[in-house]
């Protein structure tokens, strides 16, 4: 369907990703906005999950799920039911019918096509939409200055060009593509992603100049979609594209700067280096970025720019192949049946880490790879804190601004409790980074495990304008018990490991609310999605017989015999003794999470019911925790 149209009084314009009805205007995120574009293309008829799917995500495997909250958006949005729906109708097992009648423009309801709801019917007000609940703290993707690629040619005439006399205003965001790998080997891809995030990360220490998180970019990698619709999802000005060819220790980047506004292209050049010096190639391209875009550089940037060094090949492909290997054993973590292959990457990560510090002693990112790996552990001994706090001390020293090594250590200075310590780490790193979003994200994290709510949002509502593709104030929400069951609730907020927490802030919500059908159906697929369909099985069992506290009862037999062969989460036990109002049973497993440092969020999470609260071990535990009273 091309251009606007109207659905009964809603005013839907895609170009804009927004729909209208009484001068209020609401948007829709642009996947939620294909999704119903398709349908409206199809009015009145069964669409087909595989047909939307195909549609709307042609170039990424996805699942039904993403579907289902997509619709579940728009019906947000329209105020309609899924169970006595008006608008989008739910065809079990086959798709998707759109219910209103569709018009071109602000054209009116031809009379044949009026249905008698359309004519007779006041449609609801449109909701304000929420975002999609999409939060993370992923696991920490360390990044080493390593790979810049723009020299800039011709500036003053590209500045004159696009800068001219009615001329759009300077740049003041960007956003990096992931870079295509051209070598002809998808062994090399990890290599062409690392570049990617280097060049992220350097532009990132721009403090004028904002860009955009990996997160959010790697989602464009392989799309069809146009650098000015690209732009327009991540509210930027401009775009970074280009592309790797490697051949040995030869590299060779081709590397373009696109005004998205105006769809010019400001400058292009192609570079043939040896991986000895991609950090001099790096210093030279910030710069000339900013003078490019029109962006000013602080002194103490431009001294880290002018103090580059050579670096070793070999230190830094074992130092991206660590990287790699770090984000797989996070993939596969608390994943029952995969706990073999999750500690086969961790091995793999770290002996890569190690062999990037054997290469070059001196190569700060390597030490602070083998911190990470540490940091990210199923069960973090006092050995390797120990060890992990030597690791990120020694890149610290060899590279005081390196900004991931401070939230690093800002989240052992967590584990110990040193809530101080952390604060002053968080601080340091979003001043040396303030497009980071990841330390955007982690500092509000701390302040909500300090139950500073406001100052926690703050934060997190930073990281949503430099990742906006994800939603990062979906868990703060949640701490604030601001729940809308209307919703999609997509929390990534797991720590070092990034565990998705989602589907369990659904059902900790639904037990809050006393609807405890709903929270035992959300249990059963949190146990499915970890591979835990045993424990399912005995959910739906105990709460056939009994009910809901039937149910726990069989939930925390099964859950104890599995923490006796191997490591489960002791908090997630501690909760379901809670709202069995076992509390000596609870508190029993809370003392468990206090020997492994687990209770971070004691002070604010919901998932402790009032009946623990109200006891004074609560209290006493939080006092132990040093936690604000």
């Amino acid at each position: 369907m091309n251009g606007d149209f109207r659905m009964g009084p809603w005013l839907v314009q895609p170009s804009l990703n927004t729909i209208s009805q009484n001068g209020t205007s609401n948007h829709l995120e642009p996947k939620v906005m294909e999704v119903l574009v398709c349908l409206a293309e199809h009015k009145g008829e069964v669409v087909p999950k595989e047909k939307l799917l195909q549609a709307v995500w042609p170039d990424t495997f996805v699942s039904d799920d993403v579907l289902k909250r997509s619709v579940s958006e728009l019906r947000h949005v329209f105020g309609d039911d899924a169970h006595k729906s008006r608008i989008v109708e739910t065809i079990p097992k086959r798709g998707y019918r759109l219910l209103v009648t569709v018009t071109p423009g602000n054209g009116q309801v031809p009379a044949h096509l009026a249905t008698p709801w359309a004519i007779q019917t006041e449609l609801p007000q449109a909701r304000p939409s929420i975002r999609k609940w999409k939060i993370g703290l992923s696991a920490i993707g360390i990044v080493v200055p390593v790979c810049g690629l723009l020299l800039a040619f011709n500036i003053g005439s590209s500045r004159e060009r696009v800068f001219g006399n009615g001329g759009p205003p300077p740049i003041r965001s960007l956003a990096v593509l992931p870079l295509q790998n051209l070598s002809g080997d998808p062994k090399q891809d990890y290599f062409a992603d690392g570049m990617t995030e280097e060049l992220i990360t350097e532009l990132s220490g721009i403090n004028t100049l904002k860009v955009i998180s990996r997160t959010s970019v790697m989602r464009y990698k392989s799309t069809n979609k146009s650098l000015r619709d690209i732009a327009r999802d991540l509210h930027v000005d401009g775009i970074v594209e280009g592309s790797v060819m490697r051949s040995g220790d030869g590299v060779r980047i081709t590397a373009q700067l696109i005004d998205a506004r105006t769809d010019t292209n400001m400058w292009a050049r192609t570079y043939d280096r040896d991986l000895r010096d991609m950090l001099a190639l790096q210093s030279a391209v910030a710069t000339a970025i900013a003078n490019e875009i029109q962006v000013r550089l602080t002194p103490q940037y431009q001294l880290r720019l002018a103090n580059v060094r050579a670096i070793n090949p070999k230190a830094l492909d074992a130092y991206l192949a660590g990287r790699y290997h770090l984000e797989q054993m996070n993939i596969l973590f608390f994943k029952r049946g995969m706990e073999r292959s999750a500690k086969d990457e961790q091995t793999k990560a770290m002996q890569s880490f190690r062999e990037a510090i054997k290469h070059d002693p001196t190569y700060a990112p390597g030490y602070l790879g083998v911190a990470d790996v540490l940091v990210a552990s199923y069960e973090l001994s006092s050995d390797g804190v120990r060890d992990a706090k030597a690791a990120v001390a020694k890149a610290l020293e060899l590279d005081e601004s390196l900004v991931e090594a401070h939230i690093t250590l800002a989240m052992i200075r967590e584990y110990d409790w040193d809530w101080a310590g952390a604060e002053k780490e968080y601080q340091q790193a979003v001043e040396l980074n303030p497009s980071s979003a990841l330390a955007h994200d982690r500092y509000g994290y701390f302040f909500d495990e300090m139950g500073r709510l406001d100052e926690a949002m703050a934060e997190h509502q930073k990281a949503q304008e430099l990742d906006p593709i994800k939603d990062h104030i979906g868990g703060e929400l949640y701490f604030r018990r601001e729940w809308d069951l209307g919703r999609d609730l997509i929390v990534d907020q797991g720590g070092a490991n990034g565990a998705n927490t989602s589907d369990w802030y659904r059902a900790v919500e639904y037990e809050r609310l006393g609807m405890y059908k709903e929270a035992v159906a959300e249990w059963e697929h949190v146990a499915r999605i970890y591979g835990y369909d045993d424990l399912a099985v005995a959910l739906a069992r105990g709460y056939s017989k009994s009910g809901y506290k039937a149910a726990l009862q069989e939930l925390v037999r099964g859950m104890e015999k599995h923490a006796r062969r191997a490591y489960f989460a002791p908090w997630i036990i501690a909760h379901f003794y809670g709202e069995l109002d076992d509390k000596d049973r609870a508190f029993a497993w809370l003392e468990k999470c206090y020997e492994q440092h687990g209770l971070q969020f004691l002070k604010v999470d919901p998932l402790w019911s009032d009946n623990l609260r109200s006891d004074p071990r609560f209290a006493e535990l939080v006092r132990r925790v040093g936690l604000p009273q």
